[in-house]
């Protein structure tokens, strides 16, 4: 009932959503009749649809190559997040996964759900990684026993402090914003970019990610995983695990609105380097993530909910980003209105407030100047249509059919 409740309050989604589905349908149909690449792309379905519906409108070339360096370092995660692994055990196998990646044998069962199944059929994203071109082959390599070696650092080091949180995201996230231009290159679709942009672009998701996943992250067993960085929380409270508490919700939300703070840092590098983009396919699959981020954020702040469950954007709005992420303008005029709806959650009392607001100005005057804004006609921040009540109902009837046939659940 959930997803037809907000249609019956956002009418206006119900296109989206629509086209949606049609693509996520189109896209299932796409999967190559090899077993080992039809076993990578349903893979990748399975384990990021959002991202599987993006990475079709890539180059088959380019497309295979980022689907094997996102299912590589998928895998590498899996074995980090795995918290039932032995330590002795698990380093070893982060310092050598990029070697493992060539060799069509081997797997190692860890993980839960699509992931263990991820892990314990490896072999056939090692057979497609080795399919690919040398230099395709090379990057995902390099990038991978770098992420590894980062990887293996932290599980013997908290973080501590804003530089060991800047440089666990840079290993796990930063590395891979590196390795996506890196394979950008070496396609020919676009030039060679600055490491630091590229390193943004990674950090600036996997901050958002950290924010939102506090609560799935501090319940984790047998063991809990920590990465709001201790200079951070520490001075709200005792122990991170507390932020969840009720007695100390006025705190949690303070420490949050200081994360979120942070994470604004990268907004401006972030839009930086989405300008440069000459390829549409290539521009959609970088900036659709990067504004759900700033929507996510725009949703987490000042958001006590963070601590008592999941808080995302609705589905409705996530099929509107992608649908209409389709140019620079549409990025400026999406963070635009994001920051515009964060900064009306800003209260003067929250300790961060001056730095919060000066961070989101900053956001606000780049995307004012850029000069697209009165070009453009807001999907983030609109009038609500008067809609009649009748009308609205049917139609999610429709759709609620529709669905269903589309999902193969015949009504």
């Amino acid at each position: 009932m959930g997803t037809l409740g907000a249609i019956l309050r956002h009418p206006e989604d119900i296109y989206p959503l629509m086209k949606l589905k049609v693509a996520a349908r189109y896209a299932e149909k796409q999967i190559p009749s090899q077993p080992h690449w039809a076993f990578c792309y349903i893979m990748l379905h399975k384990v990021s649809r959002s991202f599987s519906l993006v990475i079709q409108q890539l180059p088959v070339e380019l497309r295979d190559a980022v689907c094997i360096f996102y299912l590589v370092l998928r895998a590498l995660d899996t074995v980090e997040d795995d918290t039932s692994v032995a330590t002795d055990v698990k380093v070893p196998i982060l310092m050598s996964f990029h070697r493992h990646v060539y060799d069509r044998e081997w797997h190692f069962s860890c993980g839960t759900k699509d992931y263990k199944v991820l892990m314990d059929q490896f072999h056939h994203v090692s057979t497609a990684f080795l399919e690919l071109g040398k230099y395709y082959k090379e990057a995902i390599e390099d990038i991978t026993m770098r992420m590894g070696a980062g990887m293996a650092k932290f599980i013997y080091k908290e973080v501590e402090t804003i530089d060991d949180y800047d440089e666990y995201c840079h290993y796990v996230a930063g590395l891979v914003g590196l390795g996506l231009s890196r394979l950008f290159f070496v396609s020919g679709k676009e030039d060679s970019a600055s490491d630091s942009l590229c390193n943004s672009m990674g950090l600036f998701l996997q901050k958002t990610n950290i924010i939102r996943d506090y609560l799935e992250d501090i319940n984790e067993v047998p063991k809990c995983r920590m990465f709001w960085p201790r200079q951070i929380w520490n001075k709200y409270v005792n122990k991170l695990e507390d932020l969840k508490y009720e007695e100390n919700s006025v705190k949690a939300v303070q420490c949050l609105n200081e994360m979120v703070t942070n994470a604004l840092a990268h907004v401006e590098d972030c839009l930086t380097y989405m300008s440069t983009l000459r390829d549409p396919a290539l521009f959609r699959f970088c900036a659709i993530p990067q504004v759900m981020a700033i929507g996510t954020l725009a949703k987490c702040y000042n958001n006590i909910e963070v601590f008592r469950g999941v808080v995302k954007m609705r589905r409705g709005l996530t099929a509107k980003v992608i649908d209409r992420t389709r140019t620079m303008a549409d990025v400026y005029g999406a963070f635009f209105d994001f920051s515009c709806i964060l900064k009306s959650k800003v209260e003067y009392k929250d300790p961060n407030a001056a730095k919060t607001l000066q961070r989101l100005e900053v956001i606000l005057r780049t995307c004012k100047d850029s000069g697209t804004l009165n070009k453009r006609k807001s999907y983030v921040i609109q009038s609500r249509p008067n809609y009649n009540s009748t009308v609205v109902v049917v139609l999610v009837v429709i759709v609620a059919i529709l669905l269903a046939y589309l999902s193969g659940n015949r009504p």
